[in-house]
């Protein structure tokens, strides 16, 4: 089976994170950069399915130059190759224009299986595994927490509020996956110096057929327009019952618009 996981780069959730101040996106220069969370528990289920199945799996990531270190982390997991689309005109690309040049990377790979976190911790939309599954015309199976392969079926229980639902698609698909799903091993030693000499090719929009036009600031189809700090956390309200506690409760709440 051919997968390909897909691998995003992202500031560390752990520490502080911040914007640009010359056009509002992620400030990733300064950030401390690391492999996104829920994209381990893809690789570790593309992995998994490996060593069942047979087959290779493929490390697909859109991102600047020093994303190749999060590239290299994933592939010290055990992954056999990678595919890295990088390109000046992707800086500040929208969700929408990311699905489009990953769905023309992916059009070059012959996926039988795509996997990939469920959601990114600097985005949170959720939205990528539906896009690409629009723009490639396959199945999408979202919100995983049990992946199981039978031939070309596909059995994912979907993880939801009031617990899961059990759905089924034939390959190609798309499969995302939430971190109940396994846990991610740890990379050995002598995985670390052999992702050193994994072939990982690289990929610029005109390789894929994309015009810069479509992707970045200029092509994007949303944007932030202002941001500020989070005002920093100030003294509580301490209500005295003397007989009225309940009647200052109510207005403390509703001052806060809670009610």
């Amino acid at each position: 089976m051919n997968i390909v996981v897909l691998v995003k780069q992202v500031p560390d959730s752990g520490a502080d994170r911040n914007l640009r101040t010359d056009d509002n996106t992620v400030d990733r220069g300064s950030a401390n950069n690391v492999i996104n969370e829920m994209d381990e528990y893809a690789i570790e289920e593309a992995l998994k399915i490996k060593e069942a199945h047979g087959g290779e799996v493929t490390i697909l990531t859109m991102g600047p130059d020093r994303a190749t270190e999060s590239i290299r982390k994933a592939l010290s997991m055990g992954p056999d190759k990678a595919v890295h689309v990088v390109d000046d005109a992707l800086h500040g690309s929208c969700a929408v224009a990311t699905s489009k040049v990953l769905a023309a990377a992916l059009g070059q790979l012959n996926a039988d299986l795509v996997l990939c976190g469920s959601e990114s911790t600097d985005g949170r939309v959720q939205v990528l595994p539906h896009m690409l599954a629009e723009r490639l015309g396959v199945a999408a199976l979202t919100g995983a927490r049990k992946l199981t392969v039978d031939g070309a079926t596909l059995t994912v229980e979907r993880q939801t509020e009031e617990g899961y639902e059990v759905v089924t698609a034939s390959t190609p698909a798309i499969v995302s996956v939430w971190d109940t799903i396994n846990e991610p091993r740890y990379p050995s030693f002598k995985g670390i110096m052999a992702a050193k000499k994994k072939p990982v090719q690289t990929l610029s929009l005109a390789d894929l057929g994309v015009a810069a036009a479509e992707v970045g600031l200029d092509g994007a189809t949303s944007a932030v327009v202002e941001h500020s700090k989070r005002p920093p956390r100030s003294g509580g309200v301490k209500v005295t019952d003397e007989g009225s506690g309940g009647a200052q409760l109510v207005e403390f709440l509703a001052t806060e618009k809670f009610v």
